[in-house]
């Protein structure tokens, strides 16, 4: 399935945000182990916020569920830190990820 990212900032030339959302797709593809992985993890990893919580805990999880949040989380922080530098803090990046139909 193919995606496109798209990320949220202000005080960026065009071209610099393109270049960042390119960094950002390799990084995640990279930790994830390939393109095709990132919209099946990235929307179990939406619903586990959803029925869970910003930071669930760890005892609330199935295994499963704790095996694909924190591979999603450890991806998501490598592609922020791709995209925007490594002293972006996650709250501040603010990014969307749509499957192509």
């Amino acid at each position: 399935m193919t995606y496109r990212v798209k990320l949220f900032e202000a005080d960026v030339s065009p071209a610099d945000l393109q270049a960042a959302e390119g960094r950002f797709r390799a990084a995640l593809e990279g930790e994830l182990g390939g393109p095709e992985l990132v919209v099946p993890l990235y929307r179990a990893a939406q619903r586990i916020l959803h029925s869970y919580g910003e930071d669930p805990a760890d005892e609330l999880l199935t295994e499963d569920e704790r095996m694909v949040f924190t591979t999603w989380r450890s991806a998501e922080r490598a592609a922020v830190a791709a995209a925007f530098g490594p002293n972006r803090y996650m709250g501040d990046a603010m990014y969307e990820i749509h499957a192509n139909h």
